[in-house]
């Protein structure tokens, strides 16, 4: 278990972390997710050790590590630029640690031998760094933190310097590892997908301070409020309020039946748009639409098959409706209100 309570960084007048409470359980992979500047990186580096906090408390596995050197808080740190010892092979990289703390040699060459094979490096043991691609670099990195076999594994965006194909492949690879040797785990990361892809739990900060923590789930579907719904995934905004592009349904017919789904307190109505652009995404679509009523522009997310059973052509009339509006403690206002009477079509049920 990880504890911060009360943290507090500051940088001349600039709030880097403001009063930040955190929980994270043992045996967990939480993700710090948020924009630039929010704080993540800086509260991923005081639990390091890195940056001194102004006040608060940090505690692992129940010691209270607020004041102790990195050194001494048995955490494994892995940065976004991997930081290889360039003249030594992988083996010898993935060794260094447990060399310094002078291990028994069988020790190390049987700890190296089996994470290796773990990070799917068991090849490439007399390889150097620049032999390597970045995603086998970024695996070595892993592979060297968790040497040593700390309490805790801290990633500071780990994957940020690769590319998107080679990122979604190491996702994938580290909940594996993850599963595998249930370290405590703490991800920093800007890529919503990434959160959602790889972690347990998720804690979304901005301007230093915790917007809600919880579950993928939990922070997908219900939104403590409307900057962690607009940044953990897309939305559009629909007769004043917040929804998924994926819960509009668009159809032909103006007296579409309106449905309240679980969860939906009330309707937005129907909307009529016109189709500005049809973008094809494999299986999805993604059609831009702009209000004929006020003239704002939305998005909607259907499969092909709706795409094509509709005919969806730019600049063609289409109906939208929200099968589903998230309940949040605020609503995005319009300008002349929070609905204008001409915005929605008034239908029966």
């Amino acid at each position: 278990m990880i504890t911060v309570t009360g943290a507090n960084k500051h940088y001349g007048s600039f709030a880097a972390l403001d009063d930040v409470t955190l929980d994270i359980p043992s045996g967990s992979l939480t993700a710090l997710l948020g924009p630039s500047g929010s704080g993540k990186s800086t509260l991923l580096r005081s639990i390091a050790g890195l940056e001194s906090l102004d006040s608060g408390v940090v505690i692992i596995a129940d010691k209270d590590v607020t004041r102790v050197p990195p050194q001494k808080r048995d955490i494994g740190f892995v940065f976004q630029h991997y930081a290889a010892f360039k003249h030594m092979t992988v083996r010898d990289n993935v060794a260094f640690g447990l060399k310094i703390r002078k291990r028994p040699k069988n020790e190390v060459n049987k700890r190296v031998d089996e994470l290796l094979k773990i990070v799917g490096l068991a090849g490439f043991q007399h390889r150097y760094p620049a032999q390597l691609s970045g995603g086998q670099r970024q695996r070595m990195a892993l592979a060297r933190a968790l040497a040593v076999d700390p309490q805790v594994l801290l990633l500071d965006e780990p994957f940020g310097a690769l590319d998107a194909k080679v990122r979604a492949d190491l996702r994938t690879w580290l909940r594996r590892l993850h599963e595998e040797v249930h370290v405590t785990t703490v991800l920093v990361t800007h890529d919503q997908q990434e959160a959602l892809d790889v972690a347990d739990r998720i804690a979304v900060l901005n301007k230093g301070r915790i917007e809600q923590v919880g579950t993928p789930e939990d922070l997908y579907d219900r939104p403590a409020n409307e900057f962690v719904m607009s940044f953990l995934g897309e939305v559009a905004k629909l007769n004043g309020h917040l929804v998924r592009p994926h819960d509009i349904r668009l159809g032909r017919d103006p007296s579409m039946a309106l449905v309240e789904h679980e969860g939906t307190q009330h309707s937005a109505g129907v909307t009529r748009a016109t189709v500005e652009r049809v973008v094809y995404l494999g299986f999805e679509v993604r059609v831009e639409l702009r209000n004929e009523a006020t003239g704002d522009l939305f998005s909607a997310q259907v499969t092909r098959g709706d795409s094509e059973a509709l005919g969806l052509r730019d600049g063609e009339t289409v109906y939208a409706r929200a099968t589903r509006i998230p309940k949040l403690p605020e609503r995005v206002a319009d300008a002349a209100g929070d609905s204008a009477p001409d915005e929605t079509l008034s239908l029966s049920k």
